[in-house]
């Protein structure tokens, strides 16, 4: 458990690298959800069982902001709410409304695109409005990933194309849109979960191709979602081996997200782990991997839930980076670029 006597200021620096999930559809029911916003929590992620009606997600949303802007801290006096609410809200096979819509409402991007970018951004744009309107200020869409593999069980119809040029035009487009409508898109998964013949949420991955073939078509749509002025990207729970000599996931890999996604493509928006509780990083110890996520880059940690074991760990790292000045430095630059991209008053000037 955490050191009570530890400085305040450094467990609350550590709770803003984190967004959690919860269980049910009732702040009042989730007492570590409310005690981690109290510790000013940088964010939290919604599911389906999380959205039970439209009145119902407006208060829980609004509960929740009420509890984050007793905060101390000074992006309160922006008038942001200093608290991402955030969702995968894709359409098609990822989308969480469905309580709400009776199902499905949005076309996945594979099929919208198949509809132009007329009838792309008009989706976006309602997805975008409808979001707003329950209190929602990020989303983890859209995908830039490019599908060039057929046995891939978690992309298929989730990526826009086959082709990188087409899924960088509409991925831009989408996440252009999103912003226009005060959503934070967020890009993933980098550096491209396309070619992958498994599951991610089930193991980790492989995707065994050399550097140059890598770039060309599964980096190349980040490079031009960076070169637009995306201001967060989600990392893969994936393994490359033309980066990494044993097996770990870009997520927790400096090579991937220090030298080359920060260093090399000259990237300096919100680097976001993908949920950590899933398959691809099950072969690290949960603190392991959290050092690990920090020293490689990582700014945000995604867990979908919030029970004693991820409070507990969180506190946990807090202990550890009380012990490390290198560690306390990369939470300090973490810390920086939330407030910075939070406060940003479109997040980006280029998209």
């Amino acid at each position: 458990m955490y050191d009570k006597n530890m400085d305040l200021a450094l467990k609350n620096k550590i709770y803003r690298l984190f967004i959690l999930g919860f269980e049910g559809s009732e702040l009042a029911k989730n007492p570590n959800l409310q005690y981690a916003l109290k510790n000013n929590l940088g964010g939290v992620i919604f599911f389906t069982q999380n959205i039970e009606s439209e009145d119902s997600i407006i208060k829980l949303i609004s509960d929740i902001k009420s509890i984050a802007l007793q905060r101390q801290e000074p992006i309160i006096k922006t008038g942001l709410c200093p608290v991402w609410l955030a969702i995968d809200q894709e359409g098609g096979r990822v989308e969480r409304t469905e309580q709400i819509h009776g199902g499905k409402k949005y076309l996945s991007a594979k099929f919208i695109a198949e509809k132009g970018e007329e009838a792309a951004k008009a989706q976006t744009q309602e997805i975008a409005r409808e979001l707003r309107k329950y209190g929602f200020n990020m989303n983890f869409a859209p995908v830039y990933d490019v599908n060039t593999n057929d046995a891939n069980p978690i992309i298929g119809e989730r990526a826009y194309s086959s082709e990188p040029d087409a899924v960088a035009k509409y991925a831009n487009l989408a996440a252009k849109t999103y912003l226009e409508n005060g959503i934070i898109p967020v890009a993933k998964h980098f550096p491209g979960h396309g070619d992958t013949d498994q599951d991610s949420h089930l193991t980790l991955p492989v995707v065994d191709m050399d550097f140059q073939m890598l770039e060309k078509l599964h980096i190349a749509p980040f490079i031009s979602a960076i070169e637009a002025g995306i201001p967060a990207i989600m990392a893969a729970h994936v393994y490359y081996p033309c980066f990494e000599a044993q097996p770990l996931p870009a997520s927790l890999s400096k090579k991937i997200l220090g030298d080359y996604l920060t260093d090399k493509l000259g990237y300096r928006g919100l680097i976001l782990s993908d949920d950590m509780v899933m398959g691809g990083t099950l072969g690290f110890e949960p603190l392991d991997a959290l050092i690990r996520g920090v020293e490689a880059g990582i700014n945000m940690f995604i867990y979908r839930n919030s029970n004693d074991t991820t409070i507990d760990l969180i506190e946990a790292l807090a202990t550890e980076v009380s012990k490390s000045r290198f560690l306390q430095q990369k939470v300090d630059y973490s810390c920086d670029k939330i407030y910075r991209i939070k406060t940003a008053p479109n997040c980006t000037t280029n998209l």
